[in-house]
């Protein structure tokens, strides 16, 4: 019995030394850069195209079939769902309190909110903080990388796309479609119709990102943003966002934006970008990229299907 005591504490030990190793490890820096930028707007183009074609009327069906109220408990059941990929990630960044948190939320949730489809857990003062194994690899430190967008995922970059494989073993939905082969791939349909409920979730933002000056840079801009928040639980320092968004408090007081215009300017018409991912005419010049602080602040809520779930 002392021996096993010993052993207890050790143990403990071990992953409270990890623990406070992993939260001490500095989050590396955001950024602001884009010099795939050729590539990604082609891949866009095609997001947007498979957008208007596939998801979008899938999306709009889905919210014609069900009402606000059935919408909110579908939405409840998938996130109580993919709860164990927040808790696995909360114990690798080092946060054992959150990892805590976010069990009791899946057990009183799957228990007491009926399988999810209710969630009491947030009104016992639990709300809900996800996380992924993207944020988990910022905490260790692993730059950022270029921003990507990919074929039907959308928006990421070199290190969050890394969360796709990685939580997906994790996700008791990519659990269900790798261990189980039905005709017509219908193994897959659950995270298909877990994808559709993302999907009419942002819906209501497809008019502003139709109607923005380059609905690329908005969105690239958005997910950046909406990334910082997450690595930083919603609270960034004022450096962080200063990196992301290339500006300085002078800067950002007007004196030096005719300059980075002008750079913007210079950029665009070097490499021979238009804002369809296509060199530009000869003797032309492209407009400037808004910066990134045109883009709205994030929220909770989900980027458009067209931008992919990486986010």
């Amino acid at each position: 019995m002392p021996g096993i005591r010993r052993t207890r504490a050790a143990h403990r030990i071990f992953i409270a030394c990890m623990a406070g190793a992993l939260a001490a490890c500095a989050v590396a820096p955001p950024r602001t850069d884009d010099p795939l930028q050729k590539f990604n707007r082609k891949m866009f183009a095609f997001n947007q195209f498979a957008d208007k074609v596939a998801v979008r009327p899938a999306a709009k069906a889905y919210v014609k079939v069900t009402g606000p109220k059935e919408r909110v408990l579908i939405g409840n059941f998938f996130a109580n769902l993919r709860s164990p990929v927040t808790i696995v990630n909360d114990v690798l960044q080092g946060r054992p309190g959150p990892a805590l948190q976010s069990t009791g939320r899946f057990v009183i949730n799957s228990t007491v909110g009926f399988l999810g489809v209710f969630d009491p857990a947030s009104d016992m003062q639990l709300p809900a903080r996800p996380t992924d194994f993207a944020v988990t690899l910022a905490h260790w430190g692993v730059p950022e990388g270029p921003y990507l967008v990919l074929p039907f995922i959308g928006p990421t970059t070199v290190r969050d796309v890394w969360h796709l494989p990685v939580d997906s073993y994790l996700d008791p939905l990519g659990w269900y479609a790798r261990n189980n082969d039905f005709r017509w791939n219908a193994q897959y349909l659950p995270s298909l119709a877990f994808l559709v409920t993302l999907r009419a979730n942002a819906l209501p933002l497809d008019p502003i990102i139709d109607t923005s000056y380059d609905p690329y840079a908005f969105m690239r801009d958005a997910y950046r943003q909406h990334r910082l928040y997450k690595v930083y639980y919603g609270n960034p320092p004022l450096s962080a966002i200063e990196r992301l968004q290339g500006s300085s408090p002078a800067e950002e007081n007007g004196e030096d934006l005719d300059q980075l215009l002008e750079q913007q300017k210079a950029y665009e018409k070097s490499h021979g970008i238009d804002h369809n991912g296509t060199p530009a005419p000869a003797g032309s010049t492209a407009r400037p990229t808004p910066p990134a602080s045109a883009a709205p602040p994030p929220s909770s809520g989900s980027l458009p299907a067209s931008a992919g779930t990486s986010g």
